[in-house]
């Protein structure tokens, strides 16, 4: 079984991106901030490596 260190710094830095965006929704479009969360989550798991 062959087991080989992933680099995650793009996908920390597209959660960086994403929750950026997240804020700015929740700021100016606070019923749309939602539409956010399952890029702000799925690249967490991503940058944490568990998916």
């Amino acid at each position: 079984m062959e087991t080989s260190k992933k680099s995650t710094g793009k996908y920390a830095l597209l959660f960086f991106i994403s929750l950026a965006a997240c804020i700015a929704f929740l700021v100016f479009m606070p019923e749309w901030f939602w539409v956010t969360l399952p890029f702000v989550f799925t690249y967490l798991t991503q940058a944490f490596d568990a998916l």
